[in-house]
């Protein structure tokens, strides 16, 4: 019998530099040292059935990552949560599990957007960023341009921004607040959306506060 749950979780600025395949191979060890039989794929290079909601990029704090697992054993949500959290280490917070239907769309397809709150070192005065705010959101067309390993790849940075606001500013240090685009067909990234603002360091900090998932409302 297969049972499926989902956790949701977050990572700490301890662990911001782990990568994807790493953080999947945390969490099979967790499995594995508190003892959940994990549920594999079929074929000649079974992997454990895990799959996570939106990848976080290299760099990035939060609280609100979700993962669903499938187990070949039955355990009540709280006996599960309590097993693992056992096994986090400073900078991986467990905060709930629950049960799904095994038949339950995957992960990935239900998520629609991520929100993020972007930290960053700026002279800007509140209204020069509510202008470039103001002036960004009424585009239809921002072109843009990420390099990749395997070349160039050219986008709408628009299509990938849902909403955008400022959230303070204060001695050199404004916080905005982003709702980006996070399902199959593209995700947006913070540290180019503060860019196209006019923003020319680096942020300070991401963080991600929320997940959207269709017809599951907010998840943070």
């Amino acid at each position: 019998m297969l049972t499926r749950y989902r956790l949701h979780y977050g990572r700490e600025k301890d662990l911001i530099y782990i990568s994807h395949l790493d953080l999947m191979r945390f969490w099979e060890r967790a499995f594995r040292r508190a003892r959940i039989p994990l549920a594999y794929t079929e074929g000649f290079t079974p992997h454990p059935r895990i799959s996570l909601a939106s990848p976080l990029p290299l760099g990035i704090s939060s609280e609100a990552e979700l993962l669903d697992v499938f187990l070949h054993i039955f355990l009540p949500p709280p006996s599960l949560f309590e097993s693992l959290k056992k096994q986090m280490p400073s900078g991986i917070g467990l905060y709930r599990v629950w049960r799904l239907p095994a038949e339950a769309p995957s992960l990935q397809s239900q998520t629609q957007f991520a929100e993020y709150l972007v930290n960053l070192d700026s002279n800007k005065s509140d209204e020069e960023i509510q202008d470039a705010i103001k002036s960004f959101l009424l585009k239809e067309d921002i072109p843009w341009q990420h390099s990749r390993d395997t070349g160039p790849r050219r986008y709408n940075l628009r299509l990938l921004v849902k909403e955008l606001r400022l959230v303070s500013c204060k001695d050199g240090r404004c916080s905005l607040g982003m709702k980006l685009k996070a399902d199959t067909t593209g995700s947006g990234r913070p540290e180019q959306v503060a860019l196209a603002l006019g923003f020319e360091q680096y942020p300070v900090s991401i963080h991600r506060t929320g997940l959207v998932l269709k017809g599951a409302g907010f998840i943070s």
